[in-house]
């Protein structure tokens, strides 16, 4: 009797071996390059997201996959006060808009205007018009690095020029005034605040007022 113990073989068939590796085809760096053309939709404002779930729906059960890829609301980090803090918010880039790849054919245009919510296609004349590469590149952005360029949030004041807010800090703390001029860059605002009857105009930061 042999004390020699044999051993499994693990290594791969020749068969396994040779299998060879799916290729995976390279996502391009433009999302302009990408099967079929991008088209804005437009919608009633504040159904955006339920435009876009009804529109997928829709395309699942009409089997319109090969034909209607990817329907986008564009968004954007905006930064806020809030209760006198910085915050960064996302909103809609174009309330009302939705992008949409897709070929454009009877079916596709079909499946797109009769979704609840739409109002049809933006485009000048009865055929719509797609994008163009800047303007696909301008509101998605280009990967770089295997991932998206973004762009630093915005600041969105909570004010508008003309409004009424409330000093919350410093030597005019509960005194009103009227926004006269916005500074996004420098984070300062100037406010005509009533000083013993006249009007007199202050310059204060972003976080020394309050929406009145």
């Amino acid at each position: 009797m042999s004390d020699v113990t044999e051993v499994p073989d693990l290594t791969e068939s020749d068969e396994e071996a040779d299998a060879p590796t799916p290729y995976v085809e390279p996502t391009p760096e433009s999302p302009y390059d990408l099967p079929g053309s991008w088209y804005v939709v437009h919608s009633y404002s504040g159904y955006e997201n339920k435009v876009k779930v009804n529109l997928e729906t829709r395309v699942k059960s009409m089997h319109l996959e090969d034909k209607i890829f990817d329907v986008i609301i564009p968004m954007e980090d905006v930064v806020e006060f809030k209760g006198g803090k910085k915050v960064t918010v996302q909103r809609k880039k174009f309330p009302g808009y939705i992008l949409c790849r897709l070929y454009l054919d009877d079916d596709a245009w079909y499946a797109v205007r009769n979704t609840p919510g739409v109002t049809g296609f933006v485009g000048s004349g009865t055929k719509p018009t797609p994008l163009s590469r800047r303007e696909v590149e301008r509101i998605l952005g280009v990967r770089k690095d295997d991932e998206v360029e973004k762009e630093k949030p915005r600041f969105k004041p909570a004010w508008e020029v003309g409004e009424t807010v409330r000093v919350v800090t410093g030597p005019f703390a509960d005194f009103n005034g009227i926004v006269e001029d916005i500074n996004v860059d420098q984070s300062k605002v100037r406010v005509l605040v009533d000083i013993f009857g006249r009007e007199t105009p202050v310059e204060l930061s972003f976080d020394q007022i309050l929406k009145f």
